[in-house]
């Protein structure tokens, strides 16, 4: 029962953090185009997540005549399946039980890096076979697009990652974020473990694996009206849009985990305890939740900020830069621990 409870509390919080995400990016996008954002419901437009919900749970579900049914329903299903999944891997609190539950990681497993890559990579059979089933050449191109898109950049990504599997000697997230635990910011594999290039690799392929601003391509409503999801309606519109914010949630929580240390805190143990056990629990999970929230600052001033890439751009940059790049990081690195361990 305990962890069934625990299961329903992540959903919960993954879906509020979702709507929420998407209120920040309105209210920040407007602030950089010198605009207020919602403001109107709530105080400080802060209800605006549930009005939008009702909205699109209301709307008429319309089924276009020339779409193949089975998969035209089930793509969005599958998209949101994989991004909520994944968040079912990622440890966000110390290693605390009770009554034999790990009460901050659903599923604490030896590969949960291998785990959380392999079900995101499944994320875009969802947006390939919406596009396929729509029945409209839009869709398919974006479709195409993101297809063509992703298993580029998850090259990148994965390479990017083993640069950290190789300092840490493990899969497993928890014991990535112990190697970086015992000095601070320093221990962590960004700086101390000499990951810069790595974080930038990853940060580049995870904003091409999200369709997120410059790179989203698949969905480029100068272009394609919106891509993949052009014949989509109320709920199932809503689910690919949930599925885009859960995935960028969860590449900000991993990328966390792998180069900034995870819950731990930026000053070590600079600083003595403070608090009972109540505070002392719950004050790493402050820490990676403020992480995470750069991340998606971080995503946002992006899409505020840059322009799109032309697709020959795109994807020569995902195979002709980042590639080689992520693979000359793991020759350092391999060649660093060599000499530091003869």
């Amino acid at each position: 029962m305990l962890s069934v409870l625990k299961v329903i509390v992540v959903t919960v919080i993954l879906l509020t953090a979702v709507a929420y995400t998407v209120l920040l990016e309105r209210k920040v996008v407007g602030r950089i185009q010198n605009r207020w954002g919602p403001s109107r419901v709530g105080p400080f437009g802060l209800l605006q997540p549930l009005v939008d919900g009702i909205k699109l749970f209301l709307k008429e579900d319309l089924m276009p005549s020339g779409v193949y049914k089975p998969l035209y329903v089930l793509a969005p299903i599958i998209a949101l399946s994989c991004a909520l999944m994944s968040i079912s891997m990622v440890p966000f609190g110390e290693n605390i039980h009770y009554k034999g539950v790990d009460l901050f990681q659903i599923s604490d497993i030896n590969i949960g890096l291998l785990v959380v890559l392999g079900i995101s990579s499944i994320g875009v059979y969802g947006i390939a076979l919406s596009g396929w089933s729509s029945n409209n050449k839009y869709s398919l191109l974006g479709a195409l697009r993101a297809s063509a898109q992703i298993v580029s950049y998850e090259l990148a990504l994965g390479l990017s990652v083993i640069g950290v599997v190789l300092r840490s000697q493990s899969f497993r997230l928890r014991d990535i974020v112990d190697v970086q635990a015992k000095h601070g910011l320093l221990s962590w594999n960004v700086f101390g473990g000499f990951q810069l290039v790595a974080f930038f690799i990853y940060l580049m392929a995870a904003f091409a694996e999200t369709n997120r601003t410059p790179f989203d391509l698949p969905e480029a409503e100068s272009e394609l009206t919106a891509g993949y999801h052009t014949e989509y309606s109320s709920m199932k519109f809503a689910m690919f849009f949930m599925a885009e914010y859960g995935n960028m949630i969860t590449v900000g929580c991993v990328a966390t985990l792998l180069f900034l240390g995870g819950w731990t805190s930026p000053f070590g143990n600079f600083f003595p305890a403070i608090g009972g056990p109540v505070v002392q629990a719950l004050l790493p999970v402050f820490w990676f939740v403020i992480k995470v929230f750069f991340f998606l600052f971080l995503y946002i001033w992006v899409r505020g900020t840059l322009p799109r890439f032309r697709y020959d751009q795109l994807m020569g940059f995902g195979w002709k830069f980042l590639m080689p790049l992520a693979i000359a990081n793991i020759i350092a690195t391999s060649l660093w621990l060599a000499f530091r361990a003869a």
